[in-house]
């Protein structure tokens, strides 16, 4: 049991920050888009990276540092094309941001660039295969109850963002609200982008 807790609370901790996956989550939460799809998805690829990490596959990754210079290179410029975005949403017209009155993405598309939330960021294997990975190795045989505090950890959050964010609805009706959001949103992937792509140069 205290291997299960503290694995759900640093699990927790980590995935608590601000980050470019976590403000994809909320903003879906908002327009209540395939929120229960999208929470999955982003809970399940948490669960894949830290069993990896549990049974050691955090080794393989320290072992190949190739591996997160490419995914720096490549999360960094799909952050950089997804902040250009939202900043062009924070700047067009007010009336095209009532998420009524826009063409949502399809499941297939929104899933998509879900998942390269997750995968094409390095920090993601940082965290969840090498960090927990290698803590959990100091719980001996209950590392996989720690591993399974974590994956906990992702579900409770990430489906309640998701699903939590819809009691902001009332305060987003207001247009300059989802601007000042879509502004928010490309600060920060923005700076991702900047911190990746620096730190994939040799």
């Amino acid at each position: 049991m205290n291997a299960l807790l503290s694995g759900f609370l640093l699990g927790l901790s980590l995935i608590a920050a601000i980050g470019a996956q976590n403000a994809f989550v909320l903003r879906q939460g908002l327009q209540k888009r395939h929120v229960f799809a999208v929470s999955l998805a982003c809970s399940l690829s948490d669960a894949v990276l830290v069993f990896s990490g549990v049974i050691g596959f955090g080794a393989v990754i320290s072992k190949a540092p190739w591996i997160a210079a490419t995914m720096s290179l490549l999360g960094g410029a799909f952050l950089a094309i997804y902040a250009c975005r939202s900043f062009y949403s924070a700047f067009r017209h007010e009336a095209s941001l009532n998420p009524a009155e826009t063409s949502p993405p399809g499941l297939k598309a929104t899933l998509l660039t879900c998942l390269a939330f997750t995968w094409l960021n390095p920090h993601v294997y940082l965290d969840t295969v090498a960090l927990l990975g290698c803590i959990s190795a100091n719980y001996g045989a209950e590392r996989f109850p720690f591993g399974a505090g974590a994956i906990t950890a992702s579900f409770v959050f990430f489906f309640a963002l998701g699903y939590g964010a819809r009691l902001l609805a009332p305060v987003f009706a207001n247009p300059r609200a989802w601007r000042i959001l879509d502004f928010l949103i490309g600060l920060v992937m923005g700076a991702l982008a900047l911190k990746l792509l620096l730190g994939a140069l040799p």
